[in-house]
């Protein structure tokens, strides 16, 4: 099986202000196409040449770094990309509210905490908010890591994840990690969100 880079699901210049085309044209269109192409590399050849990109990402600590490194990052992105929206944003609601009201106490006290996690990921790597063992926490990982790896020191289902990678922000917000982590909450797509939660319950 060779993977293959997706188009978008939105225009490059969808998400402006908050996140910028020009950074969405090279964060997709190069640095996404490049794990596409690595990914592909490592597994020609090889018994995992016909595993699904899922597969990959779960045994990715015993495969090898490089399956790690780039399905991790093709598997990340192309959740991330399908996190977000146009016209999107606001607050969630239903039993998406329900859920995080009940794990962290209010929206704004779980905005803070998932805000902290990618501020405090040293150097590059992830936020995520995860299902584990039927309730919500937050996490993050380093690198192109994920909560569905094995290797993973937080285990669980990814409903929602945030690229602090400054190659996702740093055209437009420089060295402010905490603006560009401010602006993600303007373009969520909290339906998608939910929709993941509880096809992960």
């Amino acid at each position: 099986m060779s993977f293959t880079l997706a188009p978008l699901p939105y225009a490059h210049e969808a998400l402006e202000p908050h996140i910028d085309a020009q950074t969405m044209h090279i964060h997709h269109g190069k640095h996404h196409q490049a794990y596409v192409d690595n990914l592909n590399k490592a597994i020609a050849g090889t018994t995992h040449e016909s595993a699904t990109i899922e597969e990959l990402v779960k045994n990715a600590g015993s495969i090898s770094p490089a399956v790690r490194n780039n399905g991790g990052g093709h598997w990340n992105h192309t959740f991330f990309w399908a996190s977000m929206a146009p016209n999107a944003g606001g607050t969630p609601s239903g039993k998406l509210a329900d859920a995080i009201n009940s794990a962290f106490g209010s929206f704004d006290a779980f905005k803070e905490k998932m805000s902290q996690a990618g501020m405090t990921r040293f150097g590059s790597g992830w936020a995520w908010l995860i299902v584990k063992e039927g309730t919500l926490e937050i996490c993050s990982t380093p690198n192109q890591d994920n909560p569905l790896m094995e290797i993973a020191e937080v285990k669980g289902t990814p409903i929602l994840g945030v690229d602090v990678w400054e190659h996702a922000y740093y055209l437009k917000y420089q060295n402010k990690r905490a603006d560009y982590l401010a602006a993600f909450w303007n373009v969520v797509n909290w339906t998608i969100v939910q929709e993941r939660m509880i096809a992960a319950l």
